[in-house]
């Protein structure tokens, strides 16, 4: 892996971590074009963007991360529990689904999905939540459920769960920034692991290309955050349907 491929796969990483659009798919077509084979580097470079995309979470709510929201935060440790507890207990027939056309297929499918919510079911300003401190156990569980569904690839971890946020009443708002914080447990569990499991081969990385990489895909996730609560206070989740069923057939057309 060079430092360009470092930068590249790092703005991807960042850029698509955050946004109901998998970053898997990017990822998998960024790693061909790029041709980027699964090795010790690119498997360490995986872990350690995950890491940057956890700290990018944690820089733009660090006012949420203490004791006064201890009750924000037994609800996303709700939430995060149906995933850690299927994806552990399905880990094999997880992985089995992994392939390009399933990608493809879900990219399809969800943008489907988003393009029917947003048509049929939200009214932002009437939205029961406004406010993501105002979520209840319940909702918090429902949305939990919801991200399930991210076990298939293509699925999205934030589609799945902004989903299941506005069906249950969430604001567009709310709902990106329950997502948002509900990434911190599910990645910190997925990067955790991915170190313990893989943490022999970053003697054969290169420190520099993984710190470049590291820097690139925390900023542009920062960024990304920001950028992607402004857009909703003007715009809905249509543009980002449009775009998963665009991507998904380009997938199939190339895959």
């Amino acid at each position: 892996m060079t430092i360009f491929d470092s930068v590249v796969l790092g703005v991807i990483e960042g850029f698509t971590e955050f946004l109901p659009i998998s970053s898997t798919g990017h990822m998998i077509v960024a790693s061909k074009f790029l041709g980027l084979e699964q090795t010790s580097v690119t498997k360490a470079y995986e872990v350690i963007i995950q890491f940057a995309a956890i700290l990018a979470v944690f820089f733009n709510y660090k006012e949420k991360f203490t004791l006064k929201h201890t009750q924000l935060w037994m609800k996303v440790f709700l939430a995060f529990l149906p995933i850690a507890t299927i994806g552990f207990l399905f880990s094999k027939q997880i992985k089995a689904l992994f392939n390009v056309e399933i990608v493809a297929i879900m990219f399809i499918v969800g943008g489907i999905v988003f393009l029917v919510v947003e048509k049929w079911f939200i009214k932002d300003d009437a939205a029961a939540v406004q406010n993501v401190e105002n979520v209840s156990f319940k909702q918090a569980l429902w949305i939990g459920l919801a991200q399930v569904f991210a076990l298939i690839p293509g699925t999205s971890r934030a589609g799945s769960t902004i989903i299941g946020a506005l069906l249950v009443g969430l604001s567009r708002k709310a709902s990106a920034e329950f997502s948002f914080l509900l990434a911190f447990p599910v990645m910190a569990a997925v990067t955790a692991h991915d170190l313990l499991k893989h943490y022999k081969e970053f003697a054969d990385t290169d420190l520099l290309t993984l710190g470049i990489g590291f820097f690139v895909a925390f900023v542009v996730a920062y960024l990304t955050i920001k950028l992607f609560l402004a857009f909703l206070e003007r715009f809905t989740f249509v543009a980002f349907g449009v775009y998963r069923i665009i991507f998904g057939v380009i997938l199939l057309m190339l895959f």
